[in-house]
């Protein structure tokens, strides 16, 4: 069996500067190309693209969502409507970037479901539940938690454009495709959500100091 493509996936730092890291470029053309591939009706193209781009899919949108527990069923339609809309993919722009389009307008569109439904339970709930469920004792989970939490303290815009460019790692000009937005405004909320991310470590060191 051919072998997912690997992208870089550790997340920068909150300090790091702004510059894409070349590999996601390299990526990120590898990721197009098997697009185009899966378009003309190769399924070990649509298995390999699947699995290159699952687990940034995943990532967006359960910060986007702010629902753990979702991630996966969100992470499911996406990519249901990724297959239906294949055919009319033509490469104009990074299959990457197109892959995250159509994710966010998924989440927006469990959101909306949503509101025109009873509530049921409030999303505290689900994350508390979520929280019950991750596999505690291995190495990097409260590391992870903790930057989990902080990144749930961000408003929306500022957490959306910080997973897109250090988590996901697109570059700022995608990212901006992808949220509709101009550059600008991605590097704005980017360092922003940095800045009350350093803050919000600073004062955790303090208390555990």
């Amino acid at each position: 069996m051919t072998p997912a493509l690997s992208t870089p996936a550790r997340p920068r730092r909150p300090g790091a500067r702004d510059t894409a890291p070349g590999p996601y470029a390299a990526a990120d053309a590898a990721v197009t190309e098997l697009a185009l591939a899966a378009r003309d009706g190769s399924p070990l193209a649509v298995e390999r693209f699947v699995r290159a781009t699952r687990l940034d899919v995943w990532r967006y949108v359960a910060h986007l969502s702010g629902d753990r527990q979702a991630a996966d069923d969100l992470t499911q339609e996406t990519y249901l409507r990724v297959l239906c809309s294949l055919p009319r993919f033509e490469g104009r722009s990074c299959a990457r970037t197109w892959l995250l389009s159509i994710a966010r307008r998924t989440v927006a569109d469990r959101f909306r479901y949503a509101a025109s439904r009873p509530r049921l339970s409030d999303t505290a709930d689900w994350q508390l539940v979520a929280e019950r469920t991750q596999p505690r004792g291995l190495p990097g989970f409260e590391e992870g938690l903790a930057l989990r939490e902080l990144l749930d303290a961000l408003p929306v815009e500022r957490r959306e454009a910080f997973v897109l460019t250090h988590l996901v790692g697109l570059p700022y000009a995608e990212a901006a495709t992808v949220t509709g937005c101009p550059v600008g405004t991605v590097r704005s909320r980017v360092a922003r959500a940095r800045t009350s991310l350093i803050h919000a470590i600073e004062a955790a060191e303090l208390v555990a100091a």
